[in-house]
């Protein structure tokens, strides 16, 4: 498996706590978020990875120190969203092996990736059914099948919580270049790169969900989120 992160972002919402440092970078356990992920990749066994940087990049960089890994910059991170990182990363979206596509604030426990390494469906979103009330970005699925997305859905709408992680097959990731290609060309600038596989619900697709409850992770987004992040790992 290969590992596409996603790590141009401001981190608008929290920016005012991270002392002009991208959102990756805060600190964990006295070490970057970001090496602490390459950390855990690296244990199991996965060394195939590539990350789009933007704003502060050189922090990113300095984090990473000693690892290898493909770069690639996005300059365009304060007028487009994740869609123009991933049409920059585009030739590592080659057809010879599944990939996972994360977003680089997720912290997660090692369990995760466990679940991420023995699924056998695509494409795969990952999901937290424990996380309803506070969810920011809300699923609503049925037999293990997104139904609906989005910000807007009601908490009795929302069946869990995304947590910034899919997973493609090897089969499956052409036709997603493909699309990140024509989303580019159309100036669809103001989309996600999930935004391109929830789309295919419309065609008829199947999205398939992963629901990893009762695993920890969280996502950068809120200075909340790095709070519960510290509190889990000084356990």
């Amino acid at each position: 498996m290969k590992v596409l992160i996603m790590a141009a972002g401001v981190g608008s919402r929290i920016s005012r706590h991270l002392q002009g440092q991208p959102k990756c970078c805060v600190d964990v356990d006295s070490k970057p978020l970001i090496r602490h992920t390459f950390e855990l990749l690296k244990k199991k066994g996965i060394t195939d990875i590539a990350i789009v940087t933007g704003y502060q990049e050189k922090y990113i960089h300095e984090a990473l120190e000693g690892f290898s890994y493909s770069r690639y910059f996005n300059p365009f991170y304060r007028v487009a969203n994740s869609i123009s990182s991933v049409w920059f990363a585009k030739d590592f979206l080659t057809p010879n092996d599944n990939i996972m596509i994360m977003n680089g604030d997720v912290f997660m426990e090692e369990k995760v990736l466990d679940i991420v390494l023995n699924e056998k469906r695509s494409p795969v979103m990952l999901s937290d059914s424990s996380r309803i009330e506070d969810a920011d970005y809300r699923f609503n699925w049925e037999n293990d099948k997104l139904k609906k997305y989005g910000k807007e859905l009601t908490n009795e709408q929302t069946t869990g919580e995304y947590v910034g992680i899919g997973i493609l097959n090897s089969k499956d990731l052409v036709p997603f270049r493909q699309r990140v290609i024509d989303a580019v060309v159309n100036e669809d600038y103001n989309c996600w790169w999930e935004d391109i596989i929830y789309r295919t619900i419309n065609d008829g697709h199947d999205v398939f969900i992963n629901n990893i409850s009762g695993i920890f992770w969280a996502e950068v987004d809120y200075i909340e989120d790095y709070e519960r992040i510290k509190e889990f790992v000084s356990k």
